[in-house]
């Protein structure tokens, strides 16, 4: 038997998977419902607020798990063997699979919420950029761990993630992952240029 938590579970599900794939303006709630195979009323029942109620549950709820990804990518404390300019390389190599996994649609919901929505919807952009605050921040605690010191562990982070999203959106248009593989490369050399700043202010 189904239970309500089931329901807004798969509204929830339903509603980020074509958040994915068409963005959030072209998903209409009935196209949402009738995929999570709900009652149409039950949406507005689970969600009252709407599409942008939900649009910012599903930015929370992937913004949550994609922090869980990155914390078991990036771990901290870092491992005395692991290279964390390896690690940087390594998880975009990772993330250019997953690309062509999903035959070039979009591997990051919020992305393409925040693509959409930051200059007509002030909610859901304040939500995309706590979410992008939150993965900067876990990633920037790994390379702090690893000796870089702030500020440059975070202004490190954010570089990261800002090549890793722009090399989705390239790889999307090119359905081609060589821009994520040349990101790849570009990330490591900047952690291996932090790492190089920190030895240097050590000694």
């Amino acid at each position: 038997m189904r239970t309500t938590g089931d329901t807004r579970a798969r509204i929830v599900t339903a509603a980020t998977e074509l958040f994915r794939r068409q963005g959030y303006a072209a998903s209409g709630m009935k196209q949402i419902v009738a995929a999570a195979d709900a009652p149409y009323g039950s949406a507005y029942h689970f969600f009252p607020g709407g599409k942008s109620q939900l649009g910012e549950e599903v930015i929370r709820t992937s913004g949550a798990a994609y922090l869980e990804l990155i914390a078991g990518l990036f771990p901290v404390p870092v491992s005395e063997a692991a290279d964390m300019a390896t690690v940087t390389g390594d998880a975009f190599t990772a993330a250019a699979q997953t690309l062509r996994e999903l035959d070039f649609t979009d591997p990051c919901p919020i992305a393409t919420i925040a693509l959409e929505v930051a200059g007509t919807h002030e909610p859901l952009r304040l939500a995309t950029a706590e979410v992008f605050a939150s993965w900067t921040d876990g990633l920037a605690a790994f390379y702090r761990a690893g000796g870089i010191a702030e500020p440059a562990a975070h202004e490190t982070a954010s570089s990261v993630i800002a090549l890793l999203e722009g090399a989705f959106m390239l790889g999307r248009a090119a359905r081609s992952t060589d821009p994520v593989l040349a990101a790849s490369r570009a990330a490591a050399a900047i952690v291996r240029a932090a790492q190089s700043d920190a030895a240097a202010a050590d000694s």
